[in-house]
């Protein structure tokens, strides 16, 4: 898996990076049209992802593949076979998630720090707002891709500290596509609102 499949601008690609990658970008994609089929696509990035990441001692990276994939079940049997009805969170909502980031990074930072993490703090922030990003997905509110946008963002920086080239060209892809899913799905709420 980890074997080399090719080699671009001195990096490289092995198999295992190359097809989850894949695998996430279509789960991204799918996701932005709000089609139920974008959760077996995250789960399978995800157990891929979950391999890799643990190789470069990404812990906490790692560690939210788990996350995602029990995000993926749930967020399969929560949508509508038809997709998701996004809507949207609460103005006090937003404020307690972020108060909980910033307290649980807090938390999270020290113990990465302990075991040798490749990356502490920024993963661990990282970590918490994908969690909260994918909830947010689940339940099926728009606000979940501003908070990708942000998420993405920052792990486009993370990876590109690491050297993993692909990944931060995947990332930089994403936080462009969480700005499509974001005008997409609050359009989607607009339109709804506007219809009752």
């Amino acid at each position: 898996m980890f074997s080399t499949l090719f080699t671009a601008w001195g990096y490289e690609v092995s198999i295992l990076e190359f097809v989850a990658s894949i695998a996430s970008f279509i789960g991204v994609a799918l996701g932005i049209t709000a089609k139920r089929i974008t959760w077996p696509w995250w789960a399978i990035s995800s157990v891929l992802y979950g391999i890799f990441f643990l190789h470069f001692k990404l812990f906490a990276s790692a560690a939210l593949q788990i996350i995602f994939i029990a995000a993926a079940i749930a967020g399969w049997y929560g949508w509508e076979p038809s997709g998701a009805k996004p809507g949207s969170f609460k103005n006090k909502y937003r404020l307690y998630t972020i108060a909980a980031i910033l307290l649980a990074t807090l938390a999270l930072g020290p113990v990465l720090k302990s075991i040798g993490a490749a990356s502490t703090y920024v993963d661990a922030i990282l970590f918490f707002g994908s969690f909260a990003a994918q909830m947010l997905m689940v339940y099926e509110k728009y606000d979940n891709w501003p908070m990708w946008l942000v998420v993405d963002a920052g792990y486009t920086g993370l990876y590109a500290s690491q050297g993993l080239l692909f990944t931060t060209l995947l990332y930089v892809t994403f936080t462009a596509m969480a700005a499509m899913g974001w005008s997409r799905w609050y359009g989607a709420h607009r339109r709804a609102i506007r219809s009752l």
